[in-house]
């Protein structure tokens, strides 16, 4: 007999090999939209209409529709916020529709601040072009990697010439920039605006215009740029395209968006035991929006679980248990996701040490701090101090207590509440 999960993986695959020309163009238009948020219900209305035109005036022409979102490579990691918008380029994929995944090597340097309230520090191309490459390979954890274009932004933007940018600018007035919340917040409290931030929103919209996208999607803090695009089409002679935006996850801490530079992300690469960890770590209310957001779960099964939990007619262990298995078994497979369902019971539930850890064997002892550093179980010497003063670094299940305790042969090693190494 299947289990429950396996079940559930059954019916994926079941899913996945459906033929795009089954499905209708009311199930495209209501799986595309699910989830999507504008601020502002005249728009969503629009843009509803408009996808279901361009996707009778694609049928009838007997072609698919081109659909792009991009990537601003700002660190080495794709993380699972990332993924919801990743998530609907694959649906567009499954439909039949040919998908543009689009790095921004140029944009990544000049940095969109549609959703901060500061001005971005600019990154040079060098760290730009280094966590590209990583963004090239990661997003095939969720693309079909048969169906999905790669461009970067540079490519056509480093290219643009003065007289390019004057005419592009020409479209848009300063008000309407000075409009935006997160501009007018900042002048009104005496925050400085630098002029090159506005660029961000011209530049994106040229990629609109060199992609000839019918589509564009991304999250709702980038719906002007988004518009932006609308406009330069136009202004092109193209057919200005359908916006469709989401929400920003929130992260682990269930306050601040989704971010490596504050650690409260789960990264697509991260081993499969990181990811269930950091999945149970977080809060019953930002559960809710992990499975409204990251998961393949039907809108079915979402809003039931919703509507369950809401009415304590579902554990919400049991729940979270399922959304860490999901999560995990979407970048490394059923089997992995098994695995890290057992180790985390065992851990947490059962007060047991990992059977499966890293060995490492030590000739001699080591000092605490050094090893840490070059096993990587650490970044720099000084997160191995913090971790060391909070109590976060154990050796056999005893807190490490100084600064110049010694690592040696036939111990456990334990740092934060998931890590392990066998030491020989």
């Amino acid at each position: 007999m299947l289990s429950a999960t396996n079940l559930q993986k059954v019916r994926y695959q079941i899913m996945g090999k459906k033929a795009a020309y089954e499905y209708s163009i009311d199930d495209q238009v209501q799986t595309i939209m699910y989830g999507s948020v504008f601020g502002d219900k005249q728009i969503r209305e629009k843009m509803t209409v408009e996808l279901k035109e361009r996707l009778i005036e694609a049928k009838r022409e007997n072609r698919p529709l081109r659909i792009y979102a991009g990537y601003d490579p700002s660190a080495p990691d794709i993380h699972i916020g990332h993924t919801i918008t990743m998530r609907k380029l694959r649906q567009f994929q499954d439909f039949g529709h040919e998908v543009v995944f689009l790095v921004g090597t140029f944009t990544a340097q000049v940095g969109d601040t549609s959703d901060k309230t500061t001005g971005r520090p600019r990154k040079t191309m060098e760290q730009v072009q280094e966590a590209a490459k990583s963004y090239a390979r990661q997003c095939y954890k969720v693309l079909d990697p048969d169906k999905t274009t790669v461009l970067f932004n540079n490519e056509w933007l480093d290219k643009l010439t003065l007289k390019d940018m004057v005419s592009i600018a020409s479209n848009f007035t300063v008000q309407q920039f000075l409009a935006r919340d997160n501009y007018r917040k900042r002048i009104e409290a005496g925050n400085p605006v630098a002029l090159h931030e506005f660029f961000y929103a011209l530049l994106q919209g040229y990629d609109a215009v060199h992609i000839k996208c019918d589509v564009q999607i991304g999250a709702k803090e980038q719906l002007f740029n988004i518009l932006a695009g609308r406009k330069l089409q136009e202004a092109y002679g193209q057919k200005p395209c359908v916006c469709i935006t989401y929400p920003i996850l929130v992260g682990l801490d269930g306050k601040m968006r989704m971010s490596k530079s504050i650690g409260n992300y789960i990264g697509v690469c991260e081993p499969p035991g990181d990811q269930y960890g950091k999945t149970m770590s977080i809060s019953d209310e930002t559960m809710i929006e992990f499975i409204t957001y990251v998961t393949r779960w039907p809108k079915e099964k979402t809003e039931k679980y919703i509507h369950e939990l809401q009415n304590n007619r579902l554990h919400p262990m049991a729940v979270k248990k399922e959304l860490a298995w999901e999560i995990v078994d979407m970048f490394h497979g059923n089997e992995a996701a098994d695995k890290a369902q057992a180790d985390f019971e065992s851990l947490h539930q059962k007060r047991k040490i990992p059977q499966d850890m890293p060995e490492i064997t030590l000739e001699s002892p080591e000092n605490i701090i050094t090893f840490l550093n070059e096993v990587g179980a650490v970044k720099s010497k000084s997160e191995a101090r913090r971790l060391i003063d909070g109590k976060g670094v154990k050796i056999d299940e005893k807190p490490v207590e100084s600064y110049d305790a010694l690592v040696e042969s036939n111990s456990i090693l334990q740092v934060g509440k998931r890590r392990f190494w066998r030491i020989n």
